[in-house]
């Protein structure tokens, strides 16, 4: 890793990366920072969120800004409003989803940095409203060391049992 030289970046200046309905602006990406981490906010529609998933490559904090989500890390549900930070380290199964009647933003930390392949990939997967394959999703995920999600509606994954559609586990933090 190199160190990078200092940027000023401005939210709105940042094109947004569109995937399974939630959108994420890369403020900085492994290439600003040297490789050491991502910076990036996401926004998250109502009901929205991904399903239970683990990397086994990167730490990720998330931090709240408006809006209202639970955040399952390590199979403990929390709630988590405006000024929320959760934190899941590699190896740890997490998912989040937006329980607010709004759309919900966090800023997201990911280190080492290089998350934002993975997005932009999934991004170009789901292009022009294409469902790929659950095979595709799986072989996508497991190049960017991502495991231990289920297909959509499937036990763990939105709408299923244990998902972020249906509420799991002690709510914790309200």
């Amino acid at each position: 890793m190199t160190l990078a030289p200092p940027k000023l970046v401005v939210r709105d200046e940042v094109d947004p990366v569109l995937w399974m309905g939630e959108q994420g602006r890369f403020l900085l990406r492994k290439e600003d920072t040297g490789g050491l981490y991502t910076f990036m906010e996401v926004t998250t529609p109502p009901g929205g969120g991904p399903p239970l998933h683990i990397h086994d490559a990167e730490d990720e904090a998330f931090f709240v800004t408006e809006g209202e989500y639970e955040i399952r890390v390590d199979g403990e549900l929390h709630i988590a409003k405006p000024g929320t930070l959760a934190y899941g380290p590699r190896g740890v199964s997490h998912q989040f989803r937006n329980i607010a009647e709004t759309p919900s933003k966090m800023l997201v930390i990911v280190t080492p940095g290089g998350v934002e392949d993975f997005f932009v990939g999934l991004s170009k997967l789901l292009a022009g409203g294409r469902r790929p394959e659950w095979e595709e999703m799986v072989e996508h995920a497991t190049k960017h060391q991502v495991r231990g999600f289920r297909p959509m509606g499937g036990p763990g994954g939105p709408g299923g049992p244990g998902g972020p559609g249906q509420p799991a586990g002690r709510p914790v933090g309200r």
